[in-house]
C-alpha cells in the first residue's frame, strides 16, 4: 500500500516537473520572440558616437549657454527616460547632454574594465566627439556621484558646477560593499529569460519598482524602459560597476583635493531614518565640504530618485547652482 501510495506521489511530482519544464521552455521562446520584436522598435532618441571601438549613446536637447550633464545611478535602465521629469523642467534655460554608460540603455556592451577612470574617460571622450562645449554643470545621480567627482578631478578646466541628486560621497562608496551573489545575478536573469518578468512588467505597480513610475513618463518612453529593463538586465558592465565601487571611491579619495566651483548636496528627507539611512543622512552633510562653495540642501518626502518624485527642487537648485557658477 504504502509503495503504491509512493509511485503515485513521485509519477505526480513527474507530472509537475514536466509541466513546469514546458511552461519554463515555452516561456524562454516567447521571449526570445518579444525581445526580436523589441529591437524593431528600439530607436535610440539620441546619437550614437564611437568611443574606444563601440558605440555610446548621448541625448541631448535645450537651449542656452550653460550645459548640464546628467549621470544616471547604478543599474538605471534607461537614463533617457529616467531623467526626462528633471530635462523637460530644465530644457528652456539650458542645454541637456544624458549618456548612457557602457552596458545602459542604447549603448553597446565593452569587454573594457569598468575602474573609474576607464568609465570617466569614455565620458570625456563621448562629450568632446560628440560637440560639447565646456565647462559643464555636472549632476550625478546615486553611485554616477563617484564619476562626477572623478570627472571634476580629471579635467577640472571643463567644470563650472555639480549638484549631486542622493549621491554617495567617495568615503561612503569607500566604506561601503555593494555586493550581491552570483546566484541573484544569475537567478535575475533566469527570470528575464523565462518571460516572467516581462509578465511581471504588465503590473504599472511592479514597473514603478522596477523600471520608472509610469505616471511620470509617455507610453512610448515606458515601453523604451520595459525594453531596456529587458534586454541590459544585469549585463558584466553593470555588475563590473558594482563591484568596483569600492576600490573606485578609494582611488578618487587618494586625488581628492577641495574643489572651488559650487557643488549642491541634494539629500532625500527620510522620514523613518534607519541606522542605515542616519549613516547616509550624515554622510551628505560631510559630502558639501568637497568644496569651498559646498552647500546641502534635505528634500522633505522624496525618494531617493528625487528627479523623479520631486523634478520641480531639483531643476531649480540645478539653475540656482548654473547662476551662481556664472553660466546662465
Amino acid at each position: 500500500m504504502m509503495k503504491k501510495g509512493l509511485r503515485r506521489g513521485l509519477k505526480g511530482l513527474g507530472g509537475l516537473m514536466l509541466a513546469t519544464g514546458l511552461l519554463l521552455l515555452a516561456g524562454t521562446a516567447y521571449e526570445a520572440y518579444q525581445s526580436t520584436q523589441d529591437m524593431k522598435s528600439y530607436t535610440a532618441p539620441g546619437k550614437m558616437y564611437e568611443v574606444s571601438g563601440r558605440n555610446m549613446h548621448l541625448y541631448t536637447t535645450g537651449r542656452g549657454n550653460a550645459t548640464v550633464v546628467l549621470a544616471s545611478g547604478w543599474g538605471t535602465p534607461n537614463p533617457y527616460v529616467d531623467f526626462s521629469p528633471l530635462y523637460n523642467k530644465l530644457k528652456s534655460q539650458v542645454k541637456i547632454a544624458v549618456y548612457d554608460r557602457f552596458g545602459y540603455g542604447y549603448s553597446d556592451y565593452t569587454d573594457r574594465p569598468r575602474d573609474i577612470d576607464t568609465i570617466t574617460e569614455e565620458i570625456h571622450q563621448l562629450l568632446r566627439v560628440s560637440g560639447q562645449r565646456p565647462p559643464y554643470i555636472m549632476v550625478g545621480h546615486s553611485l554616477g556621484s563617484l564619476e562626477t567627482v572623478r570627472f571634476a578631478q580629471m579635467y577640472p578646466d571643463e567644470v563650472a558646477g555639480m549638484v549631486m541628486i542622493d549621491g554617495g560621497s567617495p568615503e561612503y562608496y569607500s566604506t561601503v560593499a555593494m555586493e550581491q551573489s552570483d546566484w541573484y545575478f544569475d537567478s535575475a536573469r533566469l527570470l528575464v529569460k523565462t518571460g516572467i518578468v516581462r509578465t511581471l512588467l504588465h503590473s504599472d505597480r511592479l514597473t514603478e519598482s522596477l523600471v520608472v513610475n509610469p505616471d511620470l513618463v509617455t507610453e512610448s518612453m515606458r515601453k523604451a524602459a520595459t525594453i531596456s529593463t529587458l534586454k541590459h538586465a544585469y549585463n558584466d558592465n553593470v555588475i563590473g560597476e558594482m563591484r568596483n565601487s569600492k576600490t573606485n571611491a578609494a582611488h578618487i579619495l587618494e586625488h581628492k583635493k577641495e574643489f572651488s566651483f559650487p557643488l549642491t548636496i541634494l539629500t532625500a528627507g527620510s522620514e523613518k531614518p534607519s541606522e542605515g539611512s542616519r549613516a547616509w543622512q550624515a554622510d551628505q552633510a560631510d559630502f558639501a565640504s568637497w568644496s569651498s562653495q559646498g552647500t546641502q540642501v534635505t528634500v522633505a518626502h522624496a525618494k531617493h530618485d528625487i528627479h523623479n518624485s520631486q523634478p520641480d527642487i531639483v531643476a531649480n537648485e540645478i539653475l540656482e547652482l548654473v547662476r551662481r557658477s556664472g553660466e546662465l
